[in-house]
């Protein structure tokens, strides 16, 4: 005999994976505060079933990990969830994701949510999946983004659909003043995005004049052959270090003086918002999207110029030089990062939820096309 169906609405959120990214940061927050209010909560992502999840999750909420790589080869596999589980609700995270998820919804009445999570324009995807993804993006009843500023990359014919949400940033008790100083952290993964080429550069600079000082490099990804050829180029083997990933979420913080963002580009730089939530002082590149809504320079961080390894290590060299400085800024880091507290921003995703999830319904002869 078939189980009932559980009587919860259902809400599938779709990823691209489970590991220690911003995006999978935020799912877990919103899979256990759905979860928590009575949601049936199932995460679809296209990693493989043995693959780590690096973030915790409710035991109640529902995976499926489907080991899938080929956009198609994805939108059919989605499809295939899709009309077996029939959620009342789609939410994807990820440009591509979006895509994927926008053409598994085609042919059904399931209200889809996309997240953008980066810089549409900085991403180098082809021009036919561009214009594709612009296509797509008239299936999302809402389309969400981490600024406001990102909205100009979307088309003029989409901006009534668009909503800005901001990063949901954990309450982090106030670091203390440590009694000995001496290492500047950097997070994120290892690609030209992240800039970790300019920031290696810019601790050179600087290394000579503070000898005690170390430069350490959370996260993982195709560039680490690369910048440990650099740091052995610069003759930094003994002072910056590529720690890999860390062992649990934010463990990175632990021994931090001075938090570098050395990005080219963002969406809303999560490690950088829970920097400064813990009272890190922070120094990070004005990049498009995110830093500057999350520092005000001189009060609660630095911004300095994008690819500019002098501005960086100047920026590196003040807060090492001057702890009243790093003092004062970590103190206004915490106090700019309540603003984007969970609980705050997590109303925000309700509000969404609420204006486009409709009654419970019987989906079940909803037509599948494609599906056997």
């Amino acid at each position: 005999m078939a189980s009932k169906r559980d009587a919860r609405k259902r809400i599938a959120i779709i990823t691209s994976a489970l590991g220690a990214g911003g995006a999978e940061q935020v799912i877990a927050q919103l899979a256990s505060h759905w979860s928590g209010q009575g949601y049936c909560v199932e995460i679809v992502a296209f990693d493989r079933p043995d693959d780590p999840v690096f973030h915790d999750l409710p035991e109640h909420v529902v995976l499926h990990r489907l080991g899938v790589a080929g956009a198609m080869r994805r939108v059919m596999a989605l499809r295939m969830v899709l009309a077996r589980q029939r959620p009342e609700l789609v939410i994807s995270f990820l440009t591509k994701i979006n895509l994927i998820a926008a053409l598994a919804c085609l042919g059904t009445n399931i209200p889809l949510i996309c997240s953008e999570r980066n810089n549409p324009e900085r991403q180098g995807a082809h021009p036919i999946w561009n214009l594709a993804l612009r296509a797509a993006y008239r299936r999302a009843g809402v389309i969400v983004c981490q600024t406001d500023a990102v909205r100009r990359c979307f088309d003029n014919s989409l901006r009534d659909r668009l909503v800005t949400i901001p990063n949901p940033v954990p309450a982090l008790e106030r670091r203390p003043a440590a009694n000995s100083r001496g290492r500047i952290c950097a997070v994120g993964r290892l690609t030209h995005q992240k800039g970790f080429d300019v920031l290696l550069q810019a601790f050179a600079m600087i290394a000579p004049r503070h000898p005690d000082w170390t430069l350490d490099v959370w996260g993982d990804g195709p560039e680490r052959d690369r910048l440990a050829a650099r740091i052995e180029a610069l003759d930094l083997q003994t002072r910056a270090h590529l720690r890999g990933l860390s062992t649990h979420p934010r463990s990175w913080m632990s021994g931090a003086d001075i938090f570098v963002l050395s990005s080219r580009y963002e969406g809303f730089p999560n490690a950088l918002a829970e920097a400064m939530a813990a009272g890190l002082p922070v120094a990070a590149t004005d990049c498009e999207f995110g830093p500057a809504d999350m520092i005000e320079s001189g009060r609660s961080g630095l911004l300095v110029p994008q690819e500019d390894s002098a501005a960086l290590a100047e920026a590196m060299d003040a807060l090492i030089a001057d702890r009243e400085l790093c003092e004062r800024l970590g103190q206004g880091a915490h106090r700019a990062m309540e603003r984007f507290r969970s609980e705050r921003v997590l109303a925000m995703w309700d509000a969404v939820l609420a204006s486009v999830t409709p009654p419970r319904i019987d989906c079940s002869h909803v037509p599948w096309p494609g599906l056997t």
